[in-house]
């Protein structure tokens, strides 16, 4: 089994941060990819960042990129998500994602608020 811990999150006015943070525990092999996936009521969840094992590839969908920055400390079996400029749009549940290598493995999620 491995259990995935999101933390950090919280209400924060527009243009304001917040940094986002996952811990992985249980087996846990080396090489696994890990990312931010959110869902705000009403939509879909997507796709926000991801990061390789290494943290030397990392990807961001359109709407955060140069605001947000993903990082990893494999030490630590941990993700951060750095958000700053942060947007009402930026409102959702954030979720943590680490690609294992037989499946996929999800958090139970962050709440993030941002208000004008």
């Amino acid at each position: 089994q491995v259990q995935l811990v999101e933390s950090g999150g919280g209400l924060v006015q527009a243009g304001g941060s917040l940094r986002l943070s996952c811990a992985a525990s249980g087996r846990i092999f080396s090489n696994y990819a890990m990312g931010w996936f959110r869902q705000a009521p009403g939509k879909a969840r997507e796709f926000v960042s991801a990061i390789s094992w290494g943290g030397g590839t990392t990807n961001y969908t359109d709407s955060v990129k140069g605001r947000f920055t993903i990082s990893r400390d494999n030490a630590k079996n941990t993700v951060y998500l750095q958000m700053n400029s942060l947007e009402p749009e930026d409102t959702a549940v954030y979720y943590c994602n680490l690609q294992g290598v037989l499946r996929a493995y999800w958090g139970q999620g962050t709440q993030v608020t941002v208000f004008s």
